[in-house]
């Protein structure tokens, strides 16, 4: 089902969207994203993972970053420092027990929460990625950009970016951020089998990926 939750935003609160499997129950997992593309690549399998932990009897909700999905607050407009404050919202509105931080996720999740952290990484090695697929892309087109040169516009003037418009802020966020560990579990993504959905080019499903993730939550949750 689709929640809304009460979010902060650059222009004040909005109405956000969740998807989400609550039954009341006293398990309740909140789900934080991977970060822009990876977010879409991985959506589809976090999705077949909620369902599963429904089966095992935990809530889990997977709310929409602000500017991104169907928020109608301007991506332009959004930082991390931002990001970090909605998820805690979405914690509180949800009355989350546990969090899961997927990917970039793990750069805004509520650092309080105990839970898990899927193969979380450095801000710095998503904008590293970003900024090389638009070199190519460019190089592709005849032209030559520089990555050094990219991301001092960026932190100044902002950036398009995988199709994405960043704001300075957080192109500047991103160059510095780093997960915040205070006892969560990593989950590597060996432990799932097969590669991580992250790499591919398009979304995908992957059920035993699906199936283990939430075999390792549910047993971490005591469910």
């Amino acid at each position: 089902m689709i929640a809304g939750w009460p979010c902060p935003g650059p222009s004040g609160q909005s109405e956000e969207y969740a998807l989400a499997f609550d039954r009341g129950r006293a398990r309740r997992l909140l789900i934080v994203p991977a970060l822009f593309d990876e977010a879409n690549r991985m959506r589809r399998m976090l999705v077949e993972t909620m369902r599963l932990l429904d089966d095992a009897g935990i809530d889990s909700f997977l709310p929409d970053l602000p500017g991104c999905n169907e928020s109608l607050q301007a991506f332009e407009a959004q930082s991390l420092h931002g990001w970090r404050m909605a998820m805690q919202q979405a914690e509180l509105h949800f009355g989350a027990s546990g969090v899961l931080a997927v990917r970039g996720g793990a750069l805004v999740c509520p650092v309080a929460l105990p839970g898990f952290l899927l193969e979380p990484t450095k801000g710095s090695s998503i904008l590293r990625q970003l900024l090389r697929a638009r070199t190519i892309a460019a190089r592709e087109a005849g032209l030559h950009e520089d990555s050094a040169a990219l991301l001092e516009q960026g932190r100044t003037e902002g950036l398009e970016l995988a199709g994405y418009r960043f704001g300075a802020s957080l192109i500047a966020g991103l160059q510095d951020a780093s997960p915040q560990l205070e006892g969560q579990r990593i989950i590597a993504q060996s432990e799932l089998g097969g590669g991580g959905l992250w790499l591919r080019a398009e979304p995908a499903a992957a059920p035993e990926q699906s199936a283990a993730l939430a075999k390792l939550i549910a047993a971490g949750l005591g469910a």
